[in-house]
This record gives C-alpha cells, sequence and structure tokens, in this order.
C-alpha cells in the first residue's frame, strides 16, 4: 500500500510540475525567448532528447522541475551576447512578468478544468450551497467528513468519506432510537426510522457511553464497528469525534459544470491564499506551528487517502495541492515566481536594471532557503508518521 500511496503521489506531482512549467514555456515562446531546457525532477539526469533548441528530459529528484529560459538569470551572453534579441532579461517587462505569472495561471486554469470535469462526471457534494440544482441532486446520505484525532471514532476506525447507514444503540439505553437506518428514498424520509445527523447524535448522547453500532459503506464496500462514546469530546455531551454532513452526488451539464469549476477554483484560490496569509502572520508574532505545514511525506499520505476514497476524490485533491502550488509561489521570496516578479516591478520603478550578480545571489540564497524549508518540513511528517 506504501509503494501504491508513492507512485500515485509522484504521477501528481509530476503532473503539477509538468504543468506549472508547461505555463512557462509556452509563454516565454510566445514571447520570442529562446527556452534551453524543459526537465521534470533535479539532480541527475534519467533520460533526455532534444527537439530544436529545447532539451526535453526527465531527473531523478522528482521534487520540482524547471525551465531554462535564456537570460532568466543574467549573464553577459544573455545581456550582449549573439542571440541577445531573445533573451528574457532583454524583452520588455511586461512580458517577463506574464512568463513568470503564466505556470501560475496554468496551475489554476488546471485546477478549474479538474473541478469542473468533477462536476461533470459527478461529484460527492453537501446540499447546502447547491440549492440551485436540486434537480440534479441524486443519492442522498449522511457522510462523516472529519475524524478527530485520538477520539473514540478514530480508534473504531472510523474514517472520513465513511457513509453511514445504520447507528444501533443497547435496547436498554433507548427504546425510542432502537435502530435508526436510512431510506433508499431520501434523507429524513419517512419509511421506518429516518436517519439524520440529529437522531445519529442523539443516539450517541443517549448510549451514556454504552457500545454503539455503526453499519457503514466505505469505498461503496460494506463495513461495521462499535464504539463508545465519552465525554469531553464535546462539552456536555456524550460524543465519538466524527463532524457529519448530508450530502448527494451532483452532476452537472457541461456548461454549468465549468461554471461551477471556475467558482469552486475562485473560492479555493480565496482560502488558501487567507489560510497562508495568516500563517505568515502567525510566524511573525510567534504563534505559527511546524504542524501547520505538510511536505511532500504529508502530502503523499494526503494523496494516498484520496486515491483509497476514490478517482474523483484524487482529482479534487490534485486540484486543491495545484491552488496551493500557484499561490505559494505568489509569495514575492527570492526564487519563487513572486520574488522574481517583484525584482521586475522594481526594475520598472527605477528605470534601471539590478545588478545580475545580486539578483542571481539572492535566488540561489533563497533556493537554499527554500530547500532547507523542505527537509524540516519533511523530517517534521516522519516524525508525525511514528507518532
Amino acid at each position: 500500500m506504501v509503494i501504491v500511496t508513492i507512485i500515485i503521489f509522484l504521477i501528481v506531482l509530476a503532473v503539477l510540475i509538468f504543468v506549472h512549467e508547461l505555463g512557462h514555456f509556452l509563454f516565454a515562446r510566445m514571447a520570442g525567448i529562446r527556452v534551453d531546457a524543459f526537465k521534470i525532477g533535479f539532480g541527475p539526469k534519467i533520460f533526455a532528447w532534444k527537439r530544436g533548441e529545447t532539451e526535453y528530459g526527465l531527473n531523478l529528484i522528482p521534487f520540482g522541475g524547471f525551465v531554462k529560459i535564456h537570460g532568466e538569470n543574467p549573464d553577459d551572453e544573455s545581456i550582449s551576447g549573439p542571440d541577445a534579441v531573445r533573451s528574457f532579461v532583454n524583452k520588455p517587462r511586461w512580458k517577463q512578468a506574464l512568463v513568470l505569472l503564466a505556470g501560475i495561471l496554468f496551475n489554476f486554469i488546471f485546477a478549474w478544468l479538474l473541478y469542473s470535469g468533477a462536476f461533470a462526471v459527478g461529484v460527492t457534494a453537501t446540499t447546502d450551497g447547491f440549492e440551485k440544482y436540486v434537480a440534479d441532486f441524486t443519492n442522498p446520505r449522511i457522510m462523516i467528513t472529519d475524524v478527530a484525532v485520538g477520539t473514540p471514532a478514530q480508534k473504531a476506525g472510523l474514517a472520513a468519506g465513511d457513509v453511514i447507514k445504520e447507528v444501533s444503540v443497547p435496547a436498554f439505553v433507548s427504546s425510542s432510537n432502537k435502530n435508526l437506518t436510512s431510506t433508499s428514498k431520501d434523507i429524513g424520509g419517512a419509511n421506518g426510522s429516518p436517519l439524520t445527523i440529529e437522531s445519529i447524535q442523539n443516539a450517541i448522547n443517549s448510549s451514556q457511553g454504552a457500545p454503539i453500532t455503526f453499519l457503514y459503506l466505505r469505498s461503496g464496500k460494506p463495513a461495521s464497528t462499535t464504539v463508545a462514546a465519552v465525554t469531553g469530546v464535546v462539552a456536555d455531551k456524550y460524543a465519538i469525534g466524527i463532524a457529519m454532513d448530508n450530502v448527494v452526488t451532483l452532476k452537472l451539464p457541461i456548461f454549468s459544470a465549468l461554471w461551477e469549476g471556475l467558482n469552486y477554483t475562485g473560492v479555493m484560490i480565496q482560502q488558501t491564499a487567507v489560510g497562508l496569509y495568516n500563517f505568515i502572520g502567525n510566524i511573525f508574532h510567534g504563534a505559527a506551528k511546524l504542524s501547520d505545514v505538510s511536505g511532500p511525506v504529508g502530502i503523499a499520505g494526503i494523496v494516498g487517502n484520496a486515491a483509497q476514497m476514490g478517482f474523483l476524490y484524487l482529482v479534487m485533491i490534485t486540484a486543491l495541492i495545484s491552488i496551493n502550488l500557484g499561490v505559494i509561489n505568489l509569495i514575492p521570496f527570492p526564487a519563487l515566481d513572486g520574488g522574481r516578479v517583484l525584482f521586475v516591478l522594481i526594475e520598472g520603478v527605477i528605470r534601471r536594471r539590478i545588478s545580475p550578480k545580486f539578483t542571481n545571489w539572492v535566488n540561489l540564497i533563497g533556493f537554499g532557503l527554500l530547500m532547507l524549508l523542505m527537509i524540516v518540513v519533511t523530517f517534521n511528517d516522519v516524525v508525525k508518521l511514528f507518532k
């Protein structure tokens, strides 16, 4: 299972890097800039081939990729050499900015296409927020959306994505809610004893710590477990540590899917940017936690969990990672696209070129710091795995 997770993660990572670098590559070509290399990964070469003036290839270390654009890291040859007219550094600054921002743009566009495809095929969605598409709702159900760490639910094996089908409490605890079952007609239907979020919560609380049996579906396969509720998880109530929501399968016509995919992408970009802004703010206030950040190992685990839940979940999490990649690259930090754009803006304000030697050194230092951060975060991910 670990091997499968690693393979899926590497495929997802390679696709996202390819999409990001493809944006830089295409916009550089459109701007008339020479592109010397387009490669996925760093370090030793696995294989490569040359077409025209560009070398394409795959390198051993998969955590990155690059497009080698003539003049992006200025030197004497790119500034005044034989092919200086096709150099990045000699192009108008608005073209430079577009080339630098193109990778981010492609990450956002890719996320939009993935979300739109999910809506077109049929995606699990909450009933709240999509009321105008109620006619397109199918397969209503109650799904566990989160399981708190260290709670009875987690210890019993319940997980996010499980669909609750039946909850049974001991007869001596509750005579009115002895068995709660969902109906095939709808959530909260009139056939039998309806299964609702409120009825499940009441059953858990009324159990008073006695064993409760949950029948559920995971990836469409039936399963069951027994859980004993405890106090302290939720104030003044017995609880097992799960969050639930009413969900449906939402399948939209292609144009509606494209529109909702665009809206959802915008919402996720906004939420990701706000979350990143708050995290950076907490760093300066000394309130940031390293546990809030996931590196390659943590992201691989997330991707693996999504893959276990189904292909569409993997598509949705891939779109979210693509958005995160784009938002992070907007940060005006050296070596990131946002940092390079900042240098272009400064040059536009001061009306002269910043020393290429200074620019290259700053970006090199920035890249080193980013690699150091990745090592620290990866180490923290590994420690969390053992915990």
